[in-house]
């Protein structure tokens, strides 16, 4: 079931979830993948939206498919702007064939690796 939109989370909720630290949690923050508001003294309290939700799942979606979080972040960031979606999925196609072609010769290196180690 998706969460509704006013739905709220803590820092250690969606460590949890993710199976994250909430080291990993601060980090995707640093890196301003994740903009949590932030509540109590001092504003030591995060709160996360279902939007930081949605973000932290499509940043670790891109990790599992071995884009950096720089190359994770341009892709997320173009989906917050409402304007014509043209530009955004030919930016977003030009990070996937640049990752293709990166994965494409890795796997003629491990190739010739394997034909290496199989003729001695």
């Amino acid at each position: 079931m998706a969460p509704s939109s006013a739905a709220t989370y803590t820092i250690s909720d969606l460590a949890k979830e993710f199976d994250l630290t909430t080291r990993a949690m601060r980090f995707y923050e640093d890196m301003g993948l994740l903009q949590p508001q932030r509540e109590g003294a001092g504003g030591r309290n995060r709160v996360y939206t279902a939007r930081d939700r949605t973000r932290l799942k499509l940043t670790l979606r891109a990790k599992r498919l071995g884009l950096s979080l720089v190359e994770a972040k341009e892709i997320i960031d173009s989906y917050d702007t409402p304007r014509d979606t043209a530009p955004q999925l030919r930016k977003f196609l030009a990070i996937l064939t640049d990752h293709r072609k990166k994965l494409e010769a890795q796997l003629l290196d491990l190739q010739a690796n394997l034909d290496e180690i199989r003729t001695h």
